[in-house]
């Protein structure tokens, strides 16, 4: 894996009403030049090469919400915004067109603000294509969490990419 740069990590506690995960978030920086963003098939291109599946277009919502039974990949098509990871004890995180958030199951994420362009390309795992959506978390949703199998693939650097080592 020479001259793979990793990417940024943020490890989320658990808060009083968001699970997070004992495994890193992972930010990619600048990951598709500008030609490449413009347009949304380049993260679709990307994903799919890389068998993350479900791949849709929209934002992130702006409540704090979380899936137990799947991982997801957020790559910033257009625009920028500041999203909250983990809860309100996590960490605002900001992102521009190029950027790429890997949340581990039960990860809370929300956004804070954006700009009016902002296009968001997500998806996820082979077999985890339909995630639920919870706002709070409990035992039956923290045993879910536990139990998503990982992804066989890093999203973005595909089957030699650091999600695999940095998720171990």
């Amino acid at each position: 894996m020479s001259g793979m740069a990793d990417p940024e990590t943020l490890l989320l506690k658990p808060d009083a009403v968001i699970p997070n995960s004992r495994l890193p978030v992972l930010v990619y920086r600048r990951e598709l030049s500008p030609d490449q963003h413009g347009n949304a098939s380049g993260f679709e291109d990307l994903f799919h090469a890389n068998d993350w599946h479900g791949v849709w277009r929209n934002g992130i919502y702006d409540f704090d919400h979380f899936h137990s039974n799947s991982h997801e990949v957020l790559g910033i098509e257009a625009g920028r915004a500041s999203v909250q990871l983990g809860g309100d004890s996590g960490v605002a995180v900001d992102v521009e067109a190029g950027d790429v958030l890997i949340l581990p199951a039960g990860t809370g994420h929300r956004r804070i603000s954006a700009s009016r362009n902002l296009s968001v390309i997500g998806g996820y795992p082979r077999g985890q294509e339909r995630p639920d959506l919870l706002k709070k978390g409990d035992a039956e949703a923290q045993d879910r969490i536990d139990h998503v199998a990982m992804p066989k693939t890093d999203p973005v650097k595909g089957n030699e990419g650091p999600l695999l080592r940095l998720w171990r």
